[in-house]
């Protein structure tokens, strides 16, 4: 057995749903709990954060 060190990450179902394909890319998530909760690598959690981030700013919509 094997022990991972991870992070519990909190999200609507929204996120999470972006969390999942981005998982299919790279894989990061260690385990999906259920609607709003995902543990995830904990030495993954920043580049999730910032790919996350600039996931979300592709989809706000801009007055520009």
């Amino acid at each position: 057995m094997k022990a991972i060190k991870g992070v519990l990450f909190t999200c609507d179902s929204a996120v999470k749903q972006i969390l999942l394909t981005m998982n299919e890319r790279e894989s990061f998530i260690i385990e999906d709990l259920d609607d709003h909760h995902v543990v995830i690598k904990a030495d993954e959690e920043w580049r999730v954060r910032r790919e996350l981030e600039a996931e979300l700013e592709k989809n706000t919509y801009s007055l520009e």
